[in-house]
């Protein structure tokens, strides 16, 4: 699949599947652009891959903050092809009665309004010009609870949620939405959930993880016409079928 002569922003873009997928899409030939509060770690990752790539601090969950990132990706490199919604915490892993409030609305605000922040950014552009991509990362628990992740869990079935709204409001327009379920990634996200403790998810060895380099490489097959018989819907790394169809070992 190359992506030449396309433009790429991707959040989350400082650290684990975010990272992979700028590497992977910059090698395919797309203009990458960065976002991640951590703007020394963008910065880095940006020298790391050249002029193909810029670094854009930003906190998703602001609307303002992501509206000037696209600002700023289409000032660089023209129309924003594609958006892939990536950011993502865990935190707070704790029982509903003990959750800090706080950290829970902070979950929300980043994994749950930042995807909307992002769609909202962009949603007006590409349907304005008949074409555009948006991926977002989910998770499988977005459709199965689990023990001391109520914040995370809701959080993604609401983005799982979005995903399907978006599509079925932007695909006669020429949009395409839909979203990937990687399974379980040797992340440092996997680190904090081993951690903790807490439900099954920590006790899985470390092997049973899948390389970020793999829902990366999904990502890239998402932004190609094969994908489009997956539009509004989610794509699972869980599958082997599906693994095979993207070209996975």
């Amino acid at each position: 699949m190359s992506m030449t002569g396309k433009s790429v922003l991707i959040t989350g873009a400082s650290k684990g599947i975010g990272a992979a997928a700028a590497r992977v899409l910059a090698a395919a030939g797309a203009n990458v652009a960065l976002v991640a509060r951590s703007g020394e770690a963008i910065a880095a990752l940006a020298d790391e891959i050249g002029p193909r790539a810029i670094a854009i601090p930003c906190d998703v969950s602001r609307f303002a903050d992501m509206a000037a990132a696209v600002e700023t990706c289409e000032a660089a490199f023209g129309a924003l092809d594609v958006l892939i919604n990536n950011a993502g915490v865990i935190a707070p892993i704790a029982p509903l009665a003990e959750a800090d409030p706080e950290a829970w609305g902070h979950t929300i605000d980043v994994n749950l309004k930042g995807v909307f922040n992002g769609m909202r950014a962009v949603l007006p552009g590409m349907i304005a010009r008949g074409a555009g991509t948006i991926l977002t990362v989910s998770s499988g628990a977005a459709h199965n609870p689990l023990e001391g992740w109520s914040a995370y869990c809701t959080s993604k079935a609401g983005a799982a949620m979005l995903t399907r709204s978006a599509d079925l409001e932007a695909r006669e327009a020429g949009v395409r939405v839909m979203g990937l379920s990687p399974g379980t990634v040797a992340t440092d996200m996997q680190r904090e959930i081993k951690a903790s403790g807490v439900n099954p998810v920590s006790r899985l060895d470390w092997s049973e993880h899948i390389p970020p380099d793999w829902p990366a490489k999904a990502l890239l097959w998402m932004c190609g016409p094969e994908a489009d018989a997956f539009a509004g819907q989610e794509i699972s790394l869980r599958d082997p079928a599906m693994r095979a169809r993207v070209g996975l070992a």
